[in-house]
């Protein structure tokens, strides 16, 4: 029995995203720190797929241990699709940082997904039919202002899952890795990004996408034999493609 996991699934892309995979058929794994929202996830899934298998594990994600003690937890599953969502932004510049926010994002946007696809890769590198797939952002190929931090945690994302790629394909693979970086999506993100409940997407930006409308391009990567799934910030126009940054052909030993 496959399972797909989605970290940060109580909310946005996550809470859509298991959703749409449970309308493929696909039995969960969904993570959060919420559980009363996962339970609530979880009820209305059965409801619209009453013989799907869905597992649900109350994590946080920013303590290192507990990272590790989730994935040794699912050892026992075949996950055939691995998504890892689990992130938040924060806005601020460099010289107003909360830097105890700024640790927790860190260890969230960058540990543990380093975690948990370099535990998922080693296992499942040569498994037919599965994949890592990484949410990143278009902030994650082109800086955005006042966020410097956030930007960076998300060019780490998007190059790392590149390099995951590249990797996998020299060793002639069965694993594909992949990255989706949306733009502007209204969820809970800019609400906690900007530090305020009373966040209006519709006056802060003339275009922005919908949970839904991001989840169809996930949809799109992991049909898809690509590897980036990007959202242009200027034409808010999605487009599938092999890796983006540049990189180093195979064979050069020495940096």
């Amino acid at each position: 029995m496959n399972y797909t996991t989605i970290t940060g699934a109580s909310s946005g892309i996550g809470f859509e995203a298991a959703k749409a995979f449970a309308a493929l058929g696909k039995n969960l794994i969904l993570i959060a720190r919420r559980k009363e929202r996962l339970d609530q996830l979880k009820a209305e899934i059965l409801t619209d797929h009453p013989t799907l298998k869905i597992i649900v594990k109350v994590v946080d994600l920013a303590q290192e241990a507990a990272v590790f003690n989730l994935y040794n937890e699912l050892k026992p599953y075949t996950i055939e699709t691995w998504i890892n969502n689990a992130g938040f932004g924060y806005y601020h510049s460099v010289s107003d940082q909360d830097l105890d926010k700024v640790t927790q994002m860190l260890d969230v946007n960058i540990k543990a997904l380093t975690i948990l696809s370099s535990l998922y890769v080693t296992d499942y590198e040569n498994s037919k039919h599965a994949q890592l797939i990484n949410i990143s952002s278009a902030g994650g190929y082109k800086n955005v202002p006042n966020a410097a931090t956030y930007c960076a945690s998300k060019f780490y994302v998007s190059a790392f899952t590149e390099a995951i790629s590249l990797e996998l394909k020299s060793k002639g693979a069965a694993l594909q890795a992949k990255v989706l970086a949306p733009a502007a999506t209204e969820t809970e993100f800019a609400q906690i990004a900007n530090g305020s409940q009373s966040y209006d997407y519709s006056k802060a930006f003339t275009t922005y996408h919908t949970t839904k409308e991001v989840v169809q391009f996930l949809l799109e990567l992991y049909h898809s034999q690509e590897v980036v799934g990007l959202v242009d910030r200027d034409t808010f126009e999605f487009q599938l493609s092999g890796p983006v940054f540049s990189h180093y052909q195979s064979g050069i030993k020495n940096l």
